[in-house]
């Protein structure tokens, strides 16, 4: 029967050996669950297990797809049609293919419209062209599209997304979307769903003194690009001065950082950007990076936060020693 499952929960359900029905096959596309999701020691042995089928896609050999049965190869953004919104600014784009799929690899949406055809799935989802993909995300009705389909975009150009003749400013022409249109401190709709109509703080209990977090590398996106040469080398492990005199550590040297769920080995750097009792190591290392096959994935916890049953990495509370 269908199912739907949190992704964080996916480690822990593929070893759940009680779970009716089992999970006995993952497929993984646009993601690197080894690297990117917390415990990555239990979804290690999630992965390893013999009776769990492992099918991926994609354009690089991830320290997932090592454990995949089959991989199934992507092509990249040069090699399909596709829109493209932006971080931080109000503009949308389409783009052609640049080359045609090399080899026998090919975009997301082919692979599954050919696989749903030989399983014999037939979903009007699974028969539609890339072009009418397009054109069902997004209402051509909108006034943001200027009147155009989104599959028919121009290619030399960007359409600026405007509301009327301006740029969207909340509580300007924009309003919060919530019941009274205003910014709810107290929401009742926070509270139908999640329990919490005043957000309220719980200080995390733990015996390990240091707050580890995580913050993105400048040389990858999460784990993308960690396959390249520039993101050979180990993580830093950054550390207040005060925090590394009271255990005896020095500048450069390696250290053990570990708690009850794993351990990883990093080079120190000592710096007043950390303030006390907090120590960070940047996110998304490769395995290969790593001294024992472990990242700081390894160090976080795998509980979801109350609002929303995101991941809580900045949860993580570590130890540090001398390696």
């Amino acid at each position: 029967r269908t199912r739907t499952i949190n992704i964080l929960d996916v480690g822990r359900l593929l070893l759940d050996d009680n779970l009716d029905p089992p999970i006995k096959a993952l497929f993984i596309y646009n993601h690197n669950p080894l690297i990117v999701h917390p415990d990555q020691n239990r979804m290690k042995q999630a992965l390893a297990r013999e009776d769990v089928f492992v099918a991926g896609i994609e354009v690089a050999m991830t320290d997932s797809m090592a454990y995949a049965d089959v991989i199934l190869p992507a092509c990249t953004h040069f090699e399909h049609a596709d829109l493209y919104p932006a971080y931080g600014q109000q503009y949308l784009q389409r783009a052609e293919a640049v080359i045609a799929p090399v080899g026998e690899s090919l975009p997301n949406t082919e692979i599954f419209r050919r696989l749903a055809a030989r399983f014999g799935l037939t979903d009007p989802a699974f028969r539609v062209s890339d072009a009418e993909l397009m054109d069902a995300a997004l209402s051509s009705d909108d006034p943001r599209m200027q009147g155009l389909k989104p599959s028919r975009i121009p290619v030399d150009r960007a359409i600026k997304m405007e509301y009327g003749s301006a740029e969207p400013v909340l509580f300007d022409n924009v309003a919060p979307r919530t019941p009274s249109g205003r910014i709810e401190l107290l929401s009742q709709t926070l509270g139908d769903r999640y329990g919490a109509i005043l957000p309220d703080y719980r200080p995390l209990v733990s015996h390990y003194p240091l707050t580890l977090i995580t913050p993105a590398s400048d040389t990858r996106i999460t784990s993308t690009f960690g396959g390249l040469p520039a993101n050979d080398a180990t993580p830093v492990l950054d550390m207040n001065p005060d925090d590394a005199a009271r255990r005896g550590l020095t500048d450069g040297m390696w250290v053990r950082v570990w708690n009850d769920l794993g351990e990883v080995f990093l080079p120190l750097r000592i710096t007043t950007v950390v303030r006390s009792g907090v120590v960070c190591s940047e996110k998304g290392a490769w395995l290969r990076t790593s001294q024992n096959g472990q990242t700081v994935s390894a160090l976080a916890p795998a509980h979801k936060a109350d609002l929303a049953d995101g991941a809580c990495f900045n949860d993580a509370r570590v130890e540090v020693q001398a390696r």
